[in-house]
């Protein structure tokens, strides 16, 4: 299948493409566009793959499905456009970043700006229905995103993953530990940052991980 998509995740990616599953879900995805009010559009699908090239990636954040309100999702986990009100998860991430860090993180929403220095923003479901969270779930998009992290962590050295809250964290086992940094804590949600995603000092740890292997470190 042709898929439209950065060229050097097509090369990683093409077998995954190609095969059954991977086509029943294309087919299931298109009549959904058809019939119903479907977020990301369809250009932005695969947006956080076509801003952070595989041999980029430098940190993956994973995120669970696309925001279900109109104008939020734009192919980026955690993300929305610059002008649209900052979800509670996102502010709870400054709002860290800050506390981390010392220095307060540009306050509109677009998270391009990470993604462009090497941040994979994954949400293990790629697409959602307007006004239903997690719709799209079980349709073979998390078949899907988790060969995303598995080719990650078996072709790539030394990229930092930072996993928020159970379903994140269930990923885990996806990396191997021997190659890669894995921080996990819990997500970033209202109903959970204070139970220790707030103090997780996720954003300095990755920067000092990737800078011990002589990389660029992210400006959160």
């Amino acid at each position: 299948m042709n898929v439209k998509i950065e060229k050097t995740w097509k090369e990683v990616l093409q077998t995954e493409f190609d095969s059954p599953y991977f086509k029943t879900l294309t087919d299931k995805i298109r009549e959904e566009y058809k019939q119903k009010v479907i977020f990301p559009k369809g250009s932005l699908i695969f947006n956080a793959f076509n801003l952070c090239p595989f041999d980029a990636v430098k940190v993956v954040i994973l995120g669970q499905d696309p925001y279900h309100e109109l104008g939020q999702a734009h192919g980026l986990a955690f993300s929305v456009p610059e002008g649209i009100a900052l979800p509670p998860s996102l502010l709870n991430i400054y709002k860290e970043i800050e506390n981390d860090l010392g220095t307060a993180p540009v306050k509109n929403g677009d998270l391009s700006r990470w993604a462009k220095q090497g941040v994979l923003l994954l949400n293990s479901t790629l697409t959602v229905e307007q006004h239903r969270a997690a719709s799209h779930q079980g349709l073979g998009w998390e078949t899907f995103t988790d060969k995303v992290i598995q080719i990650l962590s078996a072709k790539r050295e030394h990229i930092v993953f930072l996993l928020w809250g159970s379903f994140a964290i269930k990923k885990s086992n996806l990396i191997d530990k021997s190659k890669h940094l894995v921080l996990s804590s819990p997500h970033p949600s209202p109903l959970s940052a204070y139970r220790g995603f707030f103090g997780n000092k996720h954003f300095s740890q990755a920067n000092n991980y990737l800078i011990s292997f002589n990389k660029e470190p992210i400006v959160w």
